[in-house]
């Protein structure tokens, strides 16, 4: 397309301006009229389809275009012409000036925008809908990307009708280096998630996603979890919006949550309905006496954003197009499970992707797109068995794809890539980081030579290889991943981008098991104020930071403060996500350790067992949450001296866990350490002495010799010779273990704490 240069003697295309899951935008002169349009070109069709279909497809882009050229409404961006040129469909638009809201929220830096603004546009956007839903017409893929405020105030909706095109054309989205489809789930309505039917109270649940956004920094449901989102959306009520944001009025936080009820027919009936609220309330904001003062486009016009807070401005684009490669959150990537393959879905694929050699060609040939579509399938049903829990399958899954993706694909395809990081993703998660690390490493070395050292999916999976890396105890040569790939971020993204806080989260995590735990503190306080000011205090993100602060605190014997921290991310998180959530529920563990630690066990004792009754309840009574609990609960008898109910309390744990977790698994041998300290203390030395080395051995066979946890239980080991009179072998074995730390300090690794 972009070779002729001259689409039907009349659009000469001047400079690409966007790329995304559907096609590209130029920036274009109409040579008839004399005038600068923006010329939409979607995928091409391909010759390896039937004349029948590709005739039912050209029917659907003309149906489609001709319904959205109809429209005509000055919020709403102008459709000149459409067609199709050398096997290729184009629509031609009126090129816009100025910010999508995903770019107003990125120069905003992320903070939410003004609330005169937020009005302003939320009475323009509803202007538009109430017009095109009076025409039959819905937009379906409402977001912040697709809305634009021109540099004169007018807002604009985008894209009207491409999603339906999209779908009607059997144009799929391009999968990420994740495997996940592009796009985000994050302003889909319970319908369409539930595939249930679409009318145009959907664009208006989308609306109220967009509108709480923009208002407050972050989508109503904002989590990592593609899934956990999309349950969000059909079963959780969003935080009220003042909650977040005080200053917001009330009757605007109403019509946000009307627009955000669950069920069609709960939300307004209508944009024409909601465009008067809007009206009322941007007239009720106003400044000064508005009662019958004329209402005028210019006094509803939103302000300029604070110079003080915005970024350089970029070069002057039709940015509605420039962003459209996104598609996603405003406050970063969202992910959403690909929809089934489609049998057209290999019209996306080497035409986005980067351009191959001739020899490239030569050597592999174009693969069948029914297979290519069935491994789409595969894999997506591998990642649903991972969040199923079922791990091993998933995996097993996984390489088996990656396997046959290389051998159709080749070796570094993006998709074969994309299946080798989800099969470290599931070796991670079985409690194997040697293989994992060898996935991981082998991921981001493709993705660097066929994406880049700083594309996003590069990053991404560096980041994984830290993460396992200290898996492994290898604290050290992680802090230099996590360091590279913070730079990189903060380079290309920008410090306070939610990918680059997030890496900076784990740095400071993995700051204090170096042994470094005040400049982990810092790190971790500045990475809670930033995310609570670009996602809000009581994000899920937010308060994840918050929790590690609480261990930094502790890791400084600030036990006071970090009981104090603890318990306000318990109380945040009781109130966003409930009293039995897991998270919630860590929380409180966490406090209870803060407890032990000042000495106050009879508080630790009693809400440990509160802790105990709540997870058995919640998650059964051999979850992990559940034994940790019972474990700390014999923990604190101990320390009241109740020796006989603390042995009692560990070999019941230590059991269920050996059989549930197998003998060698960390917690299995936290559990028969805490045996043989109970031992100990009840003068039972020769017992305990065998457990000690039980636990030893097991370390040193699974970590290493000189992995911290292998080193703190040989000395356990030498201080029960030292009781039973032993002290030649304990005073040798205190010996190798000195020289095993030193020998790990050589190397530039922590020392246990």
């Amino acid at each position: 397309m972009a070779e002729s240069r001259l689409i039907q003697g009349r659009y000469l295309l001047l400079d690409r301006i966007g790329r995304g899951g559907m096609g590209e935008v130029w920036r274009a002169r109409d040579e008839s009229l004399g005038r600068q349009v923006a010329v939409k070109c979607l995928k091409p069709m391909g010759p390896r389809h039937e004349p029948s279909y590709l005739r039912v497809l050209r029917e659907r882009f003309r149906r489609e275009a001709r319904v959205a050229a109809g429209l005509q409404h000055r919020g709403i961006t102008v459709i000149h012409d459409f067609g199709e040129s050398d096997g290729v469909l184009f629509l031609v638009m009126e090129l816009l000036d100025g910010r999508n809201l995903s770019e107003l929220l990125e120069d905003n830096k992320q903070h939410p925008l003004p609330v005169p603004e937020v009005i302003g546009i939320a009475e323009q956007v509803a202007a538009a809908l109430a017009y095109t839903h009076r025409q039959g017409v819905v937009h379906r893929d409402l977001k912040p990307a697709n809305i634009m405020r021109l540099t004169d105030g007018t807002v604009k909706i985008c894209d009207f009708g491409i999603a339906r095109l999209g779908h009607d054309i059997g144009f799929s989205s391009r999968l990420t280096g994740t495997g996940i489809a592009m796009g985000t789930p994050h302003y889909m309505s319970p319908e369409q998630i539930g595939g249930g039917q679409v009318d145009h109270r959907s664009d208006l649940y989308s609306l109220g996603c967009v509108l709480y956004e923009i208002a407050t920094g972050a989508p109503p449901f904002d989590m990592d979890d593609a899934w956990a989102i999309l349950v969000g959306h059909r079963d959780t009520p969003p935080t009220p919006p003042r909650e977040l944001r005080p200053e917001l009025p009330g009757a605007f936080e109403r019509i946000v949550l009307d627009l955000l009820a669950k069920a069609p027919d709960a939300r307004p009936a209508d944009a024409g309905e909601l465009h008067e609220r809007l009206l009322e309330l941007a007239l009720s904001e106003l400044p000064g006496p508005v009662a019958t003062a004329p209402r005028t486009l210019t006094e509803l016009r939103p302000r300029p954003l604070r110079p003080s807070v915005r970024l350089p401005e970029p070069p002057r684009l039709p940015t509605w197009a420039r962003n459209m490669t996104t598609g996603s959150k405003a406050t970063g990537p969202g992910l959403l499970p690909a929809p089934p393959p489609d049998p057209v879905a290999s019209l996306t694929g080497m035409w986005t992707g980067p351009a191959a050699t001739a020899d490239d060609t030569a050597a592999r040939p174009e693969p069948p797109p029914e297979a290519v579509a069935e491994l789409t399938t595969r894999h997506q049903e591998a990642l649903r068995l991972g969040r199923l829990g079922r791990w091993t399958e998933s995996g097993a899954a996984h390489h088996g794809i990656a396997t046959e993706r290389e051998r159709l694909l080749g070796p570094e395809h993006p998709d074969t890539l994309a299946s080798r990081y989800e099969a470290a993703f599931t070796l991670s998660r079985q409690g194997r980081p040697a293989e994992a690390l060898r996935e991981y490493a082998r991921a981001a070395a493709g993705r660097e030579r066929v994406l880049g050292t700083d594309h996003p999916d590069t990053l991404a999976a560096r980041q994984e290889t830290a993460y396992v890396l200290g898996q492994l105890g290898r604290y050290f040569e992680a802090h230099e991943v996590y360091a590279a790939v913070l730079a990189a971020r903060e380079r290309t993204m920008g410090p306070e981008h939610p990918d680059t806080l997030r890496c900076r989260h784990n740095l400071a995590f993995n700051l204090g098991r170096l042994g470094r735990p005040e400049e982990s503190y810092r790190m971790a306080r500045e990475v809670a104020e930033a995310r609570a000011r670009v996602l809000g205090a009581s994000h899920p993100d937010t308060l994840v930071t918050r929790y590690e602060v609480g261990y930094a605190l502790g890791q400084l014997n600030r036990w006071t403060e970090a009981l104090r921290t603890y318990r306000e991310v318990a109380a945040a998180r009781q109130r966003t996500l409930g009293a039995d959530h897991p998270d919630t529920l860590a929380a409180r563990y966490e406090a209870g350790i803060c407890l032990g630690r000042l000495g106050r066990s009879s508080e630790a004792l009693r809400l440990f067992r509160d802790l105990v009754d709540e997870c058995t309840q919640a998650q059964g009574e051999e979850h992990p949450d559940t034994l940790r609990a019972r474990h700390c609960v014999g923990v604190n008898l101990g320390r009241l001296g109740r020796w006989e109910e603390a042995l009692a309390e560990a070999r019941d744990v230590c059991a269920i866990r050996e059989r549930a977790l197998g003998g060698d698994h960390p917690e299995t041998l936290v559990s028969r350490r805490e045996i043989a300290v109970a031992l100990g203390w009840l003068g039972r030395w020769t017992e305990a002495l065998a457990r000690y080395r039980e636990v030893a051995q097991a370390r040193q066979r699974v970590l290493g010799a000189d992995h911290p946890d292998a080193l703190g239980s040989r000395n356990d080991e030498a201080h029960c010779l030292e009781q039973l009179g032993r002290s030649t072998e304990a005073v040798e074995l205190y010996r190798q273990v000195a020289a095993l730390r030193r020998n790990r300090a050589t190397r530039g690794q922590p020392q246990e704490r």
